[in-house]
């Protein structure tokens, strides 16, 4: 198996892809760009939509639209006009807090982590947007996070899963599906940070579960993406061709394509040996199936 280069332009800070089953297209955000972008593998149209702030996330909606996380709060984006329409603000500081990684439940809620620019407090929170009867409820559901990331759902629907990139950790909440609530959140995978004149792995970026439970995770300038089983073990290594992996998710008429997005980073080149420019989009053939992406609810 091996990673392939997409024919698209880099990102500065590619994130949250996901694949629509009813368009075939791949969807992604470039953050630092401010743009969300859609590719075809059959060719057609590469599509993008300029956005006001930084999209730390987006998702399918159950009408047709896209689910964007930007800075101050949640917006709908009509695809078809790129008209953008506020459904929720955020209560915290956007100077120096947005939200960052996110992705949709199996009841239609959605669901994003904020990131805290100075990295010097446990300020970042997770929230949880819904509609309801009388328009769209923002809730505050944890906390103590410098970065979020890594939000992802065992396939049971009994885990949730949920990175504090910086402190180099994977956390799981037990999970209700039913009601949207959180129980006990306890430390699930520790990676070593680095030390220096020792080799560095990264550390724990977006990800996505496949349809046996394992999670699959970036890990962010260590060049590579680990498969993790339930208990924490890792299944597998591959290694990118890019520094800064940031998200995968699963894609293709059978979900058996594996993406990956990544940053520039810090990056002036690319990696010693390659030719992939760093920000490309990456693709390649898996053997286990993800899971089918979930969509917002527009309507109680």
């Amino acid at each position: 198996m091996s990673l392939h280069v997409l024919p698209v332009p880099p990102s500065r800070l590619g994130e949250s892809p996901f694949w629509h089953p009813d368009e075939q297209t791949l969807y992604w955000c470039d953050i630092q760009g401010q743009k969300v972008w859609a590719w075809r593998p059959d060719g057609g149209p590469l599509r993008h939509w300029d956005l006001p702030a930084e999209p730390g996330c987006c998702a399918p909606t159950d009408q047709g639209n896209l689910v964007i996380g930007l800075r101050d709060g949640f917006y709908r984006l009509n695809p078809h006009h790129g008209q953008l329409t506020r459904l929720a603000l955020l209560d915290h500081d956007t100077r120096d807090l947005r939200l960052n990684d996110g992705r949709c439940d199996s009841h239609g809620r959605f669901w994003a982590g904020s990131v805290y620019a100075p990295k010097t407090a446990p300020l970042a929170s997770l929230w949880c947007l819904r509609a309801t009867p009388t328009g769209y409820a923002v809730q505050r559901m944890a906390g103590g996070n410098l970065t979020a990331n890594g939000l992802a759902f065992s396939p049971d629907d009994r885990w949730m899963y949920w990175a504090n990139t910086p402190a180099h950790r994977i956390d799981r909440f037990e999970w209700n599906a039913a009601t949207g609530t959180l129980g006990e959140r306890t430390p699930w995978k520790q990676f070593e940070p680095r030390t220096e004149g020792q080799p560095y792995g990264g550390r724990p970026d977006g990800a996505a579960v496949d349809a046996e439970g394992h999670y699959w995770v970036a890990m962010y300038e260590g060049a590579c993406i680990l498969r993790l089983r339930p208990d924490g073990s890792v299944a597998q290594q591959i290694d990118t061709p890019v520094l800064y992996p940031t998200m995968v998710c699963f894609g293709g008429p059978d979900l058996r394509t594996l993406y990956v997005t990544s940053a520039m980073g810090n990056a002036q080149a690319p990696l010693p040996g390659t030719q992939v420019a760093p920000g490309s989009l990456l693709q390649m053939r898996v053997d286990v199936p993800g899971l089918p992406v979930q969509r917002f609810r527009e309507a109680a």
